[in-house]
């Protein structure tokens, strides 16, 4: 459907409690696409400028850079000039400032460039204006308002003579704006967060615990060699499952495996209000995420839970450390005298276990120890089983990695149970297009190959593969910085 008939079938309306919100005014189903919407205007992380590219956001190691501010790069002289109409003044702005300013300088002064040039309404799908979203300037923190206050002081002084001046106020209003409704904009595979950009409809949609939609930026069709089919950056809201025609569509600005206060503590402090879902009413799965291993009736005494939720807390912080300063072994041994300990204690649902196993395998995999890391991906995706919503993203993310990892261990049943789970998950929250599910597909489709060949003949089976692991592994992940962490982020609102 074209996206004139997506922004009809929603309505902007009154929620309780919650301010202005987004309602359906049709029935959805799970997978359905209920809008899509590109961003006024994003902008790549500092930290990445020079890996990523700046009109199409792919992950390239050969960028050619803008000859005249040193700072922009792009894939090639066609996604230069396709950026271009945006580049232009902030390229000018750049060299005559000396310097580049910080992503959030960045975004603001290209949503305030557009706006200049086209108006408060750039497009006629948007249903709100810029002016009309919160700032929440009041409810900063002192710290969060120190920086804000640095940024529009850089930015005023990097903002051209030349454009359109502004107020301090409105200045400030756009800054507070991204600060609470920022999204991440991820790279072309959908594996890694690269940059931030503004989403005006999807600000209107309100946070669930466990919500009826997901957001997933989908890039188009990346895949081609001709860079003109690599389409703006558009995020994509999805049905996860039957919605009615009046409910209010919701997505979750943070991540479900976190216990109901420190979810609450995270949207107060992140988005300033208090979160009032059934989930965190009722304090849903808080007692499994935190509970004792029962087995045949018999389970641990309260303090031999605490005490071994205590210990799991102080390895972990370990781990943190030994895995930033990517010393792999030692994160590997802390995981493993931390599992041996508390495994026997903490139920297969408990969250610090969930983080150990899941740590575990993506190190392990990292170091090619597949088998062990098989073990703990199984385990972590168990869990996740449990706890998250059927159809959530990061689960079917955590089932792929797991599915990976099982191929490569030579564990093909698993392996193709995974992939099968994955790619259900993900035909509903990414689509068929997306290059994630393409890339499923592919996987299911060897990973059935092998399945059938091994329940033919175990022995070709294994000399075959031992050919092919040889040949070409089935890669998947950068060097574990924290994957898994990194994934979840892409489905939440960016902090």
């Amino acid at each position: 459907c074209t996206d004139g008939a997506t922004m009809e079938s929603v309505a902007i309306f009154d929620s309780p409690g919650k301010g202005r919100g987004l309602k359906a005014t049709k029935e959805f189903w799970a997978g359905d696409v209920i809008f899509s919407e590109a961003s006024i205007a994003a902008v790549v992380f500092d930290s990445l400028a020079e890996r990523i590219c700046h009109n199409c956001f792919r992950r390239q190691d050969k960028l050619q850079r803008c000859g005249q501010c040193k700072f922009a790069h792009y894939c090639d002289r066609t996604c230069q000039r396709a950026a271009w109409p945006e580049h232009k003044v902030e390229c000018g702005a750049i060299k005559a400032y000396g310097k580049v300013p910080n992503e959030n300088i960045r975004l603001v002064a290209r949503i305030m460039w557009r706006l200049d040039k086209e108006g408060s309404v750039v497009s006629d799908m948007q249903l709100t204006t810029l002016d009309e979203l919160e700032d929440h300037i009041n409810d900063m923190q002192e710290e969060d308002m120190k920086e804000l206050k640095v940024d529009v002081h850089n930015f005023l002084d990097y903002w051209p003579r030349t454009s359109k001046q502004h107020t301090i106020d409105s200045i400030s209003h756009i800054f507070g704006v991204i600060n609470c409704n920022g999204f991440s904009v991820s790279d072309q595979r959908g594996l890694q967060a690269v940059g931030v950009g503004l989403f005006p409809n999807l600000c209107l949609v309100n946070h669930d615990c466990w919500p009826n939609c997901t957001v997933i930026l989908n890039h188009g069709n990346q895949s081609a060699v001709n860079t003109v089919f690599h389409s703006q950056r558009r995020i994509e809201l999805r049905a996860l499952g039957k919605i009615s025609d009046g409910e209010e569509l919701t997505v979750s600005y943070v991540d479900y495996l976190n216990l109901s206060e420190e979810r609450q503590r995270l949207l107060k402090t992140q988005y300033f209000f208090d979160c009032t879902c059934d989930h965190c009413k009722n304090k849903t799965h808080d007692d499994v995420k935190m509970g004792g291993k029962e087995e045949d009736g018999a389970k641990p005494s309260e303090e031999q839970v605490k005490e071994a939720t205590d210990y799991c807390f102080q390895m972990m912080e370990k781990m943190d450390k030994a895995r930033l300063d990517g010393d792999y072994h030692e994160v590997v041994k802390i995981c493993r005298q931390c599992i041996e300990k508390t495994e026997p204690i903490l139920a297969d649902t408990h969250i610090y276990l969930l983080r150990m196993w899941s740590t575990m395998s993506e190190v392990q995999a990292y170091l090619q120890n597949f088998e062990e890391a098989a073990e703990y991906a199984r385990k972590m995706v168990e869990g996740y089983m449990k706890l998250y919503n059927p159809n959530n993203a990061a689960l079917g993310m955590a089932a792929m990695r797991a599915g990976v990892t099982h191929w490569q261990a030579g564990l093909i049943e698993v392996a193709h149970g995974m992939i099968c789970k994955a790619y259900a998950i993900l035909m509903v929250t990414h689509g068929p297009t997306h290059p994630i599910t393409k890339d499923l597909e592919a996987m299911r489709m060897q990973t059935e190959m092998e399945l059938r060949m091994f329940k033919q003949n175990e022995y070709v089976y294994h000399s075959m593969r031992e050919a092919a692991l040889k040949n070409k592994p089935m890669t998947m992940m950068h060097e574990p910085k924290s994957v898994e962490e990194g994934i979840k982020n892409l489905f939440h609102r960016r902090k």
